[in-house]
């Protein structure tokens, strides 16, 4: 039982809704500033390529950490409260990475940065508590695509404001903007206040137990984990594929980026057909898509226009599967009730994003030791390996 200062039952209005939309995209792009900008920053910090590579393992490391040891705070802290105070470690560590005078210290506001940006996790299932049961797939739906939008855009934005203003400018200008969006979710969030029926201690030990005994969210992990895995090996060596093989300059790698933005149309049509009754079907048609996306790929590997165009056509594709079935496996975890909801969302996306972890670096070392048809062929094994234990899902 919720004691919140909100009906559930009213339905969630377009302000709320876009506002919350926008504050998951604004926060879970700064995982994904510095993607783009580990040589600059890596030269000015005196970083070899191997310890620069750091900057963007412990940024992940440090969104995983808070999916599992901040996010299910939320089933018994006041929401609000806990998101503002998540987005002020953000803006410390994002001041912290602006003047760091050394490597140490950039690394380590790194892991802050992406300890903190967790509050999108917690935002998207709070978008579910103030949402209507008839509504929820289509809350969830636009709430994921103003996330999706934020990854998408925040390298190619990244890049261009390095470019004007250098690297610096990149880290100072985000914590402008979390902390003006910190003071707006502090005013206008209602508040969540759940009634804890546990301590902390054993909210994370039943963590485990809530893992054993939710067939659900084992295996829509599981689907996702797949599905990001080949997402995240595509976009880790496509800037090598272009460079390499079309001599792409960064400006037109960044181009090439912001095509992926198409597939963000994708969530918010999946949550409205879930709320339909149509997760069983998207979820098959997703694995298919992703499955196709890379077989093409992988079928036109040479430097023609048309493996170009094919390309850009499988960018678009992928990350409307990927997204898509994001929004049908939250819509289904979060259908399980609404106590362990935070504790259910951790584990859900710490599972994924450890399967997107696997996905690049699987693609960095094909791409490396194997070239890109090797590549490839393992972008179609992801999908297709979620696809074969999809077909042993019972109907319901």
């Amino acid at each position: 039982m919720q004691k919140s200062s909100f009906n559930e039952s009213k339905g969630i209005s377009k302000w709320m809704m876009f506002l919350l939309a926008s504050a998951c995209g604004l926060i879970v792009a700064n995982l994904y500033y510095a993607q783009t900008l580990v040589g600059p920053i890596g030269a000015a910090m005196g970083l070899s390529s191997a310890v620069a590579g750091l900057i963007v393992t412990l940024t992940q490391i440090g969104y995983v950490a808070g999916l599992l040891f901040i996010v299910p705070l939320s089933d018994i802290i006041e929401n609000r409260r806990l998101a503002v105070v998540s987005l002020i470690v953000v803006v410390c560590a994002l001041l912290t990475a602006t003047f760091a005078p050394g490597g140490a210290l950039f690394l380590i506001a790194s892991l802050f940065i992406g300890l903190g940006s967790v509050v999108a996790q917690i935002l998207v299932p709070y978008a579910t508590y103030l949402a209507a049961e008839e509504q929820r797939g289509r809350v969830v739906g636009n709430v994921m695509s103003g996330l999706l939008l934020g990854i998408m855009f925040a390298r190619p934005v990244a890049s261009l404001i390095t470019s004007i203003w250098g690297w610096q400018a990149v880290f100072s200008l985000s914590a402008i903007v979390t902390t003006l969006l910190a003071i707006l979710l502090s005013r206008t969030l209602p508040e969540r206040k759940p009634t804890p029926t546990m301590n902390y201690g054993e909210l994370i030990f039943s963590l485990g137990a809530l893992f054993k005994q939710t067939p659900v969210l084992r295996r829509r992990a599981f689907y996702q984990a797949c599905l990001f895995g080949s997402f995240s090996l595509f976009w880790t060596t496509v800037p090598l594929r272009l460079a390499d093989d079309f001599g792409m300059s960064q400006q037109g790698i960044a181009l090439f980026a912001l095509v992926g933005v198409g597939g963000a149309v994708a969530a918010p049509i999946a949550g409205k057909l879930a709320d339909k009754g149509l997760t069983r079907l998207l979820t098959g048609l997703a694995m298919v898509i992703a499955t196709i996306s890379f077989l093409m790929i992988y079928l036109f590997q040479d430097h023609s226009i048309v493996a170009l165009v094919i390309l850009f056509i499988s960018a678009i594709t992928l990350d409307m599967a990927v997204s898509g079935n994001l929004v049908l496996g939250q819509r289904a975890i979060y259908s399980l009730g609404s106590e362990a909801r935070g504790r259910l969302n951790g584990l859900f996306m710490s599972i994924f994003f450890i399967g997107g972890a696997v996905g690049s670096s699987l693609g960095g070392w094909a791409y490396a030791y194997s070239g890109w048809s090797f590549t490839a062929l393992l972008g179609v094994a992801l999908p297709l390996l979620s696809l074969l234990y999809f077909f042993t899902e019972k109907k319901h």
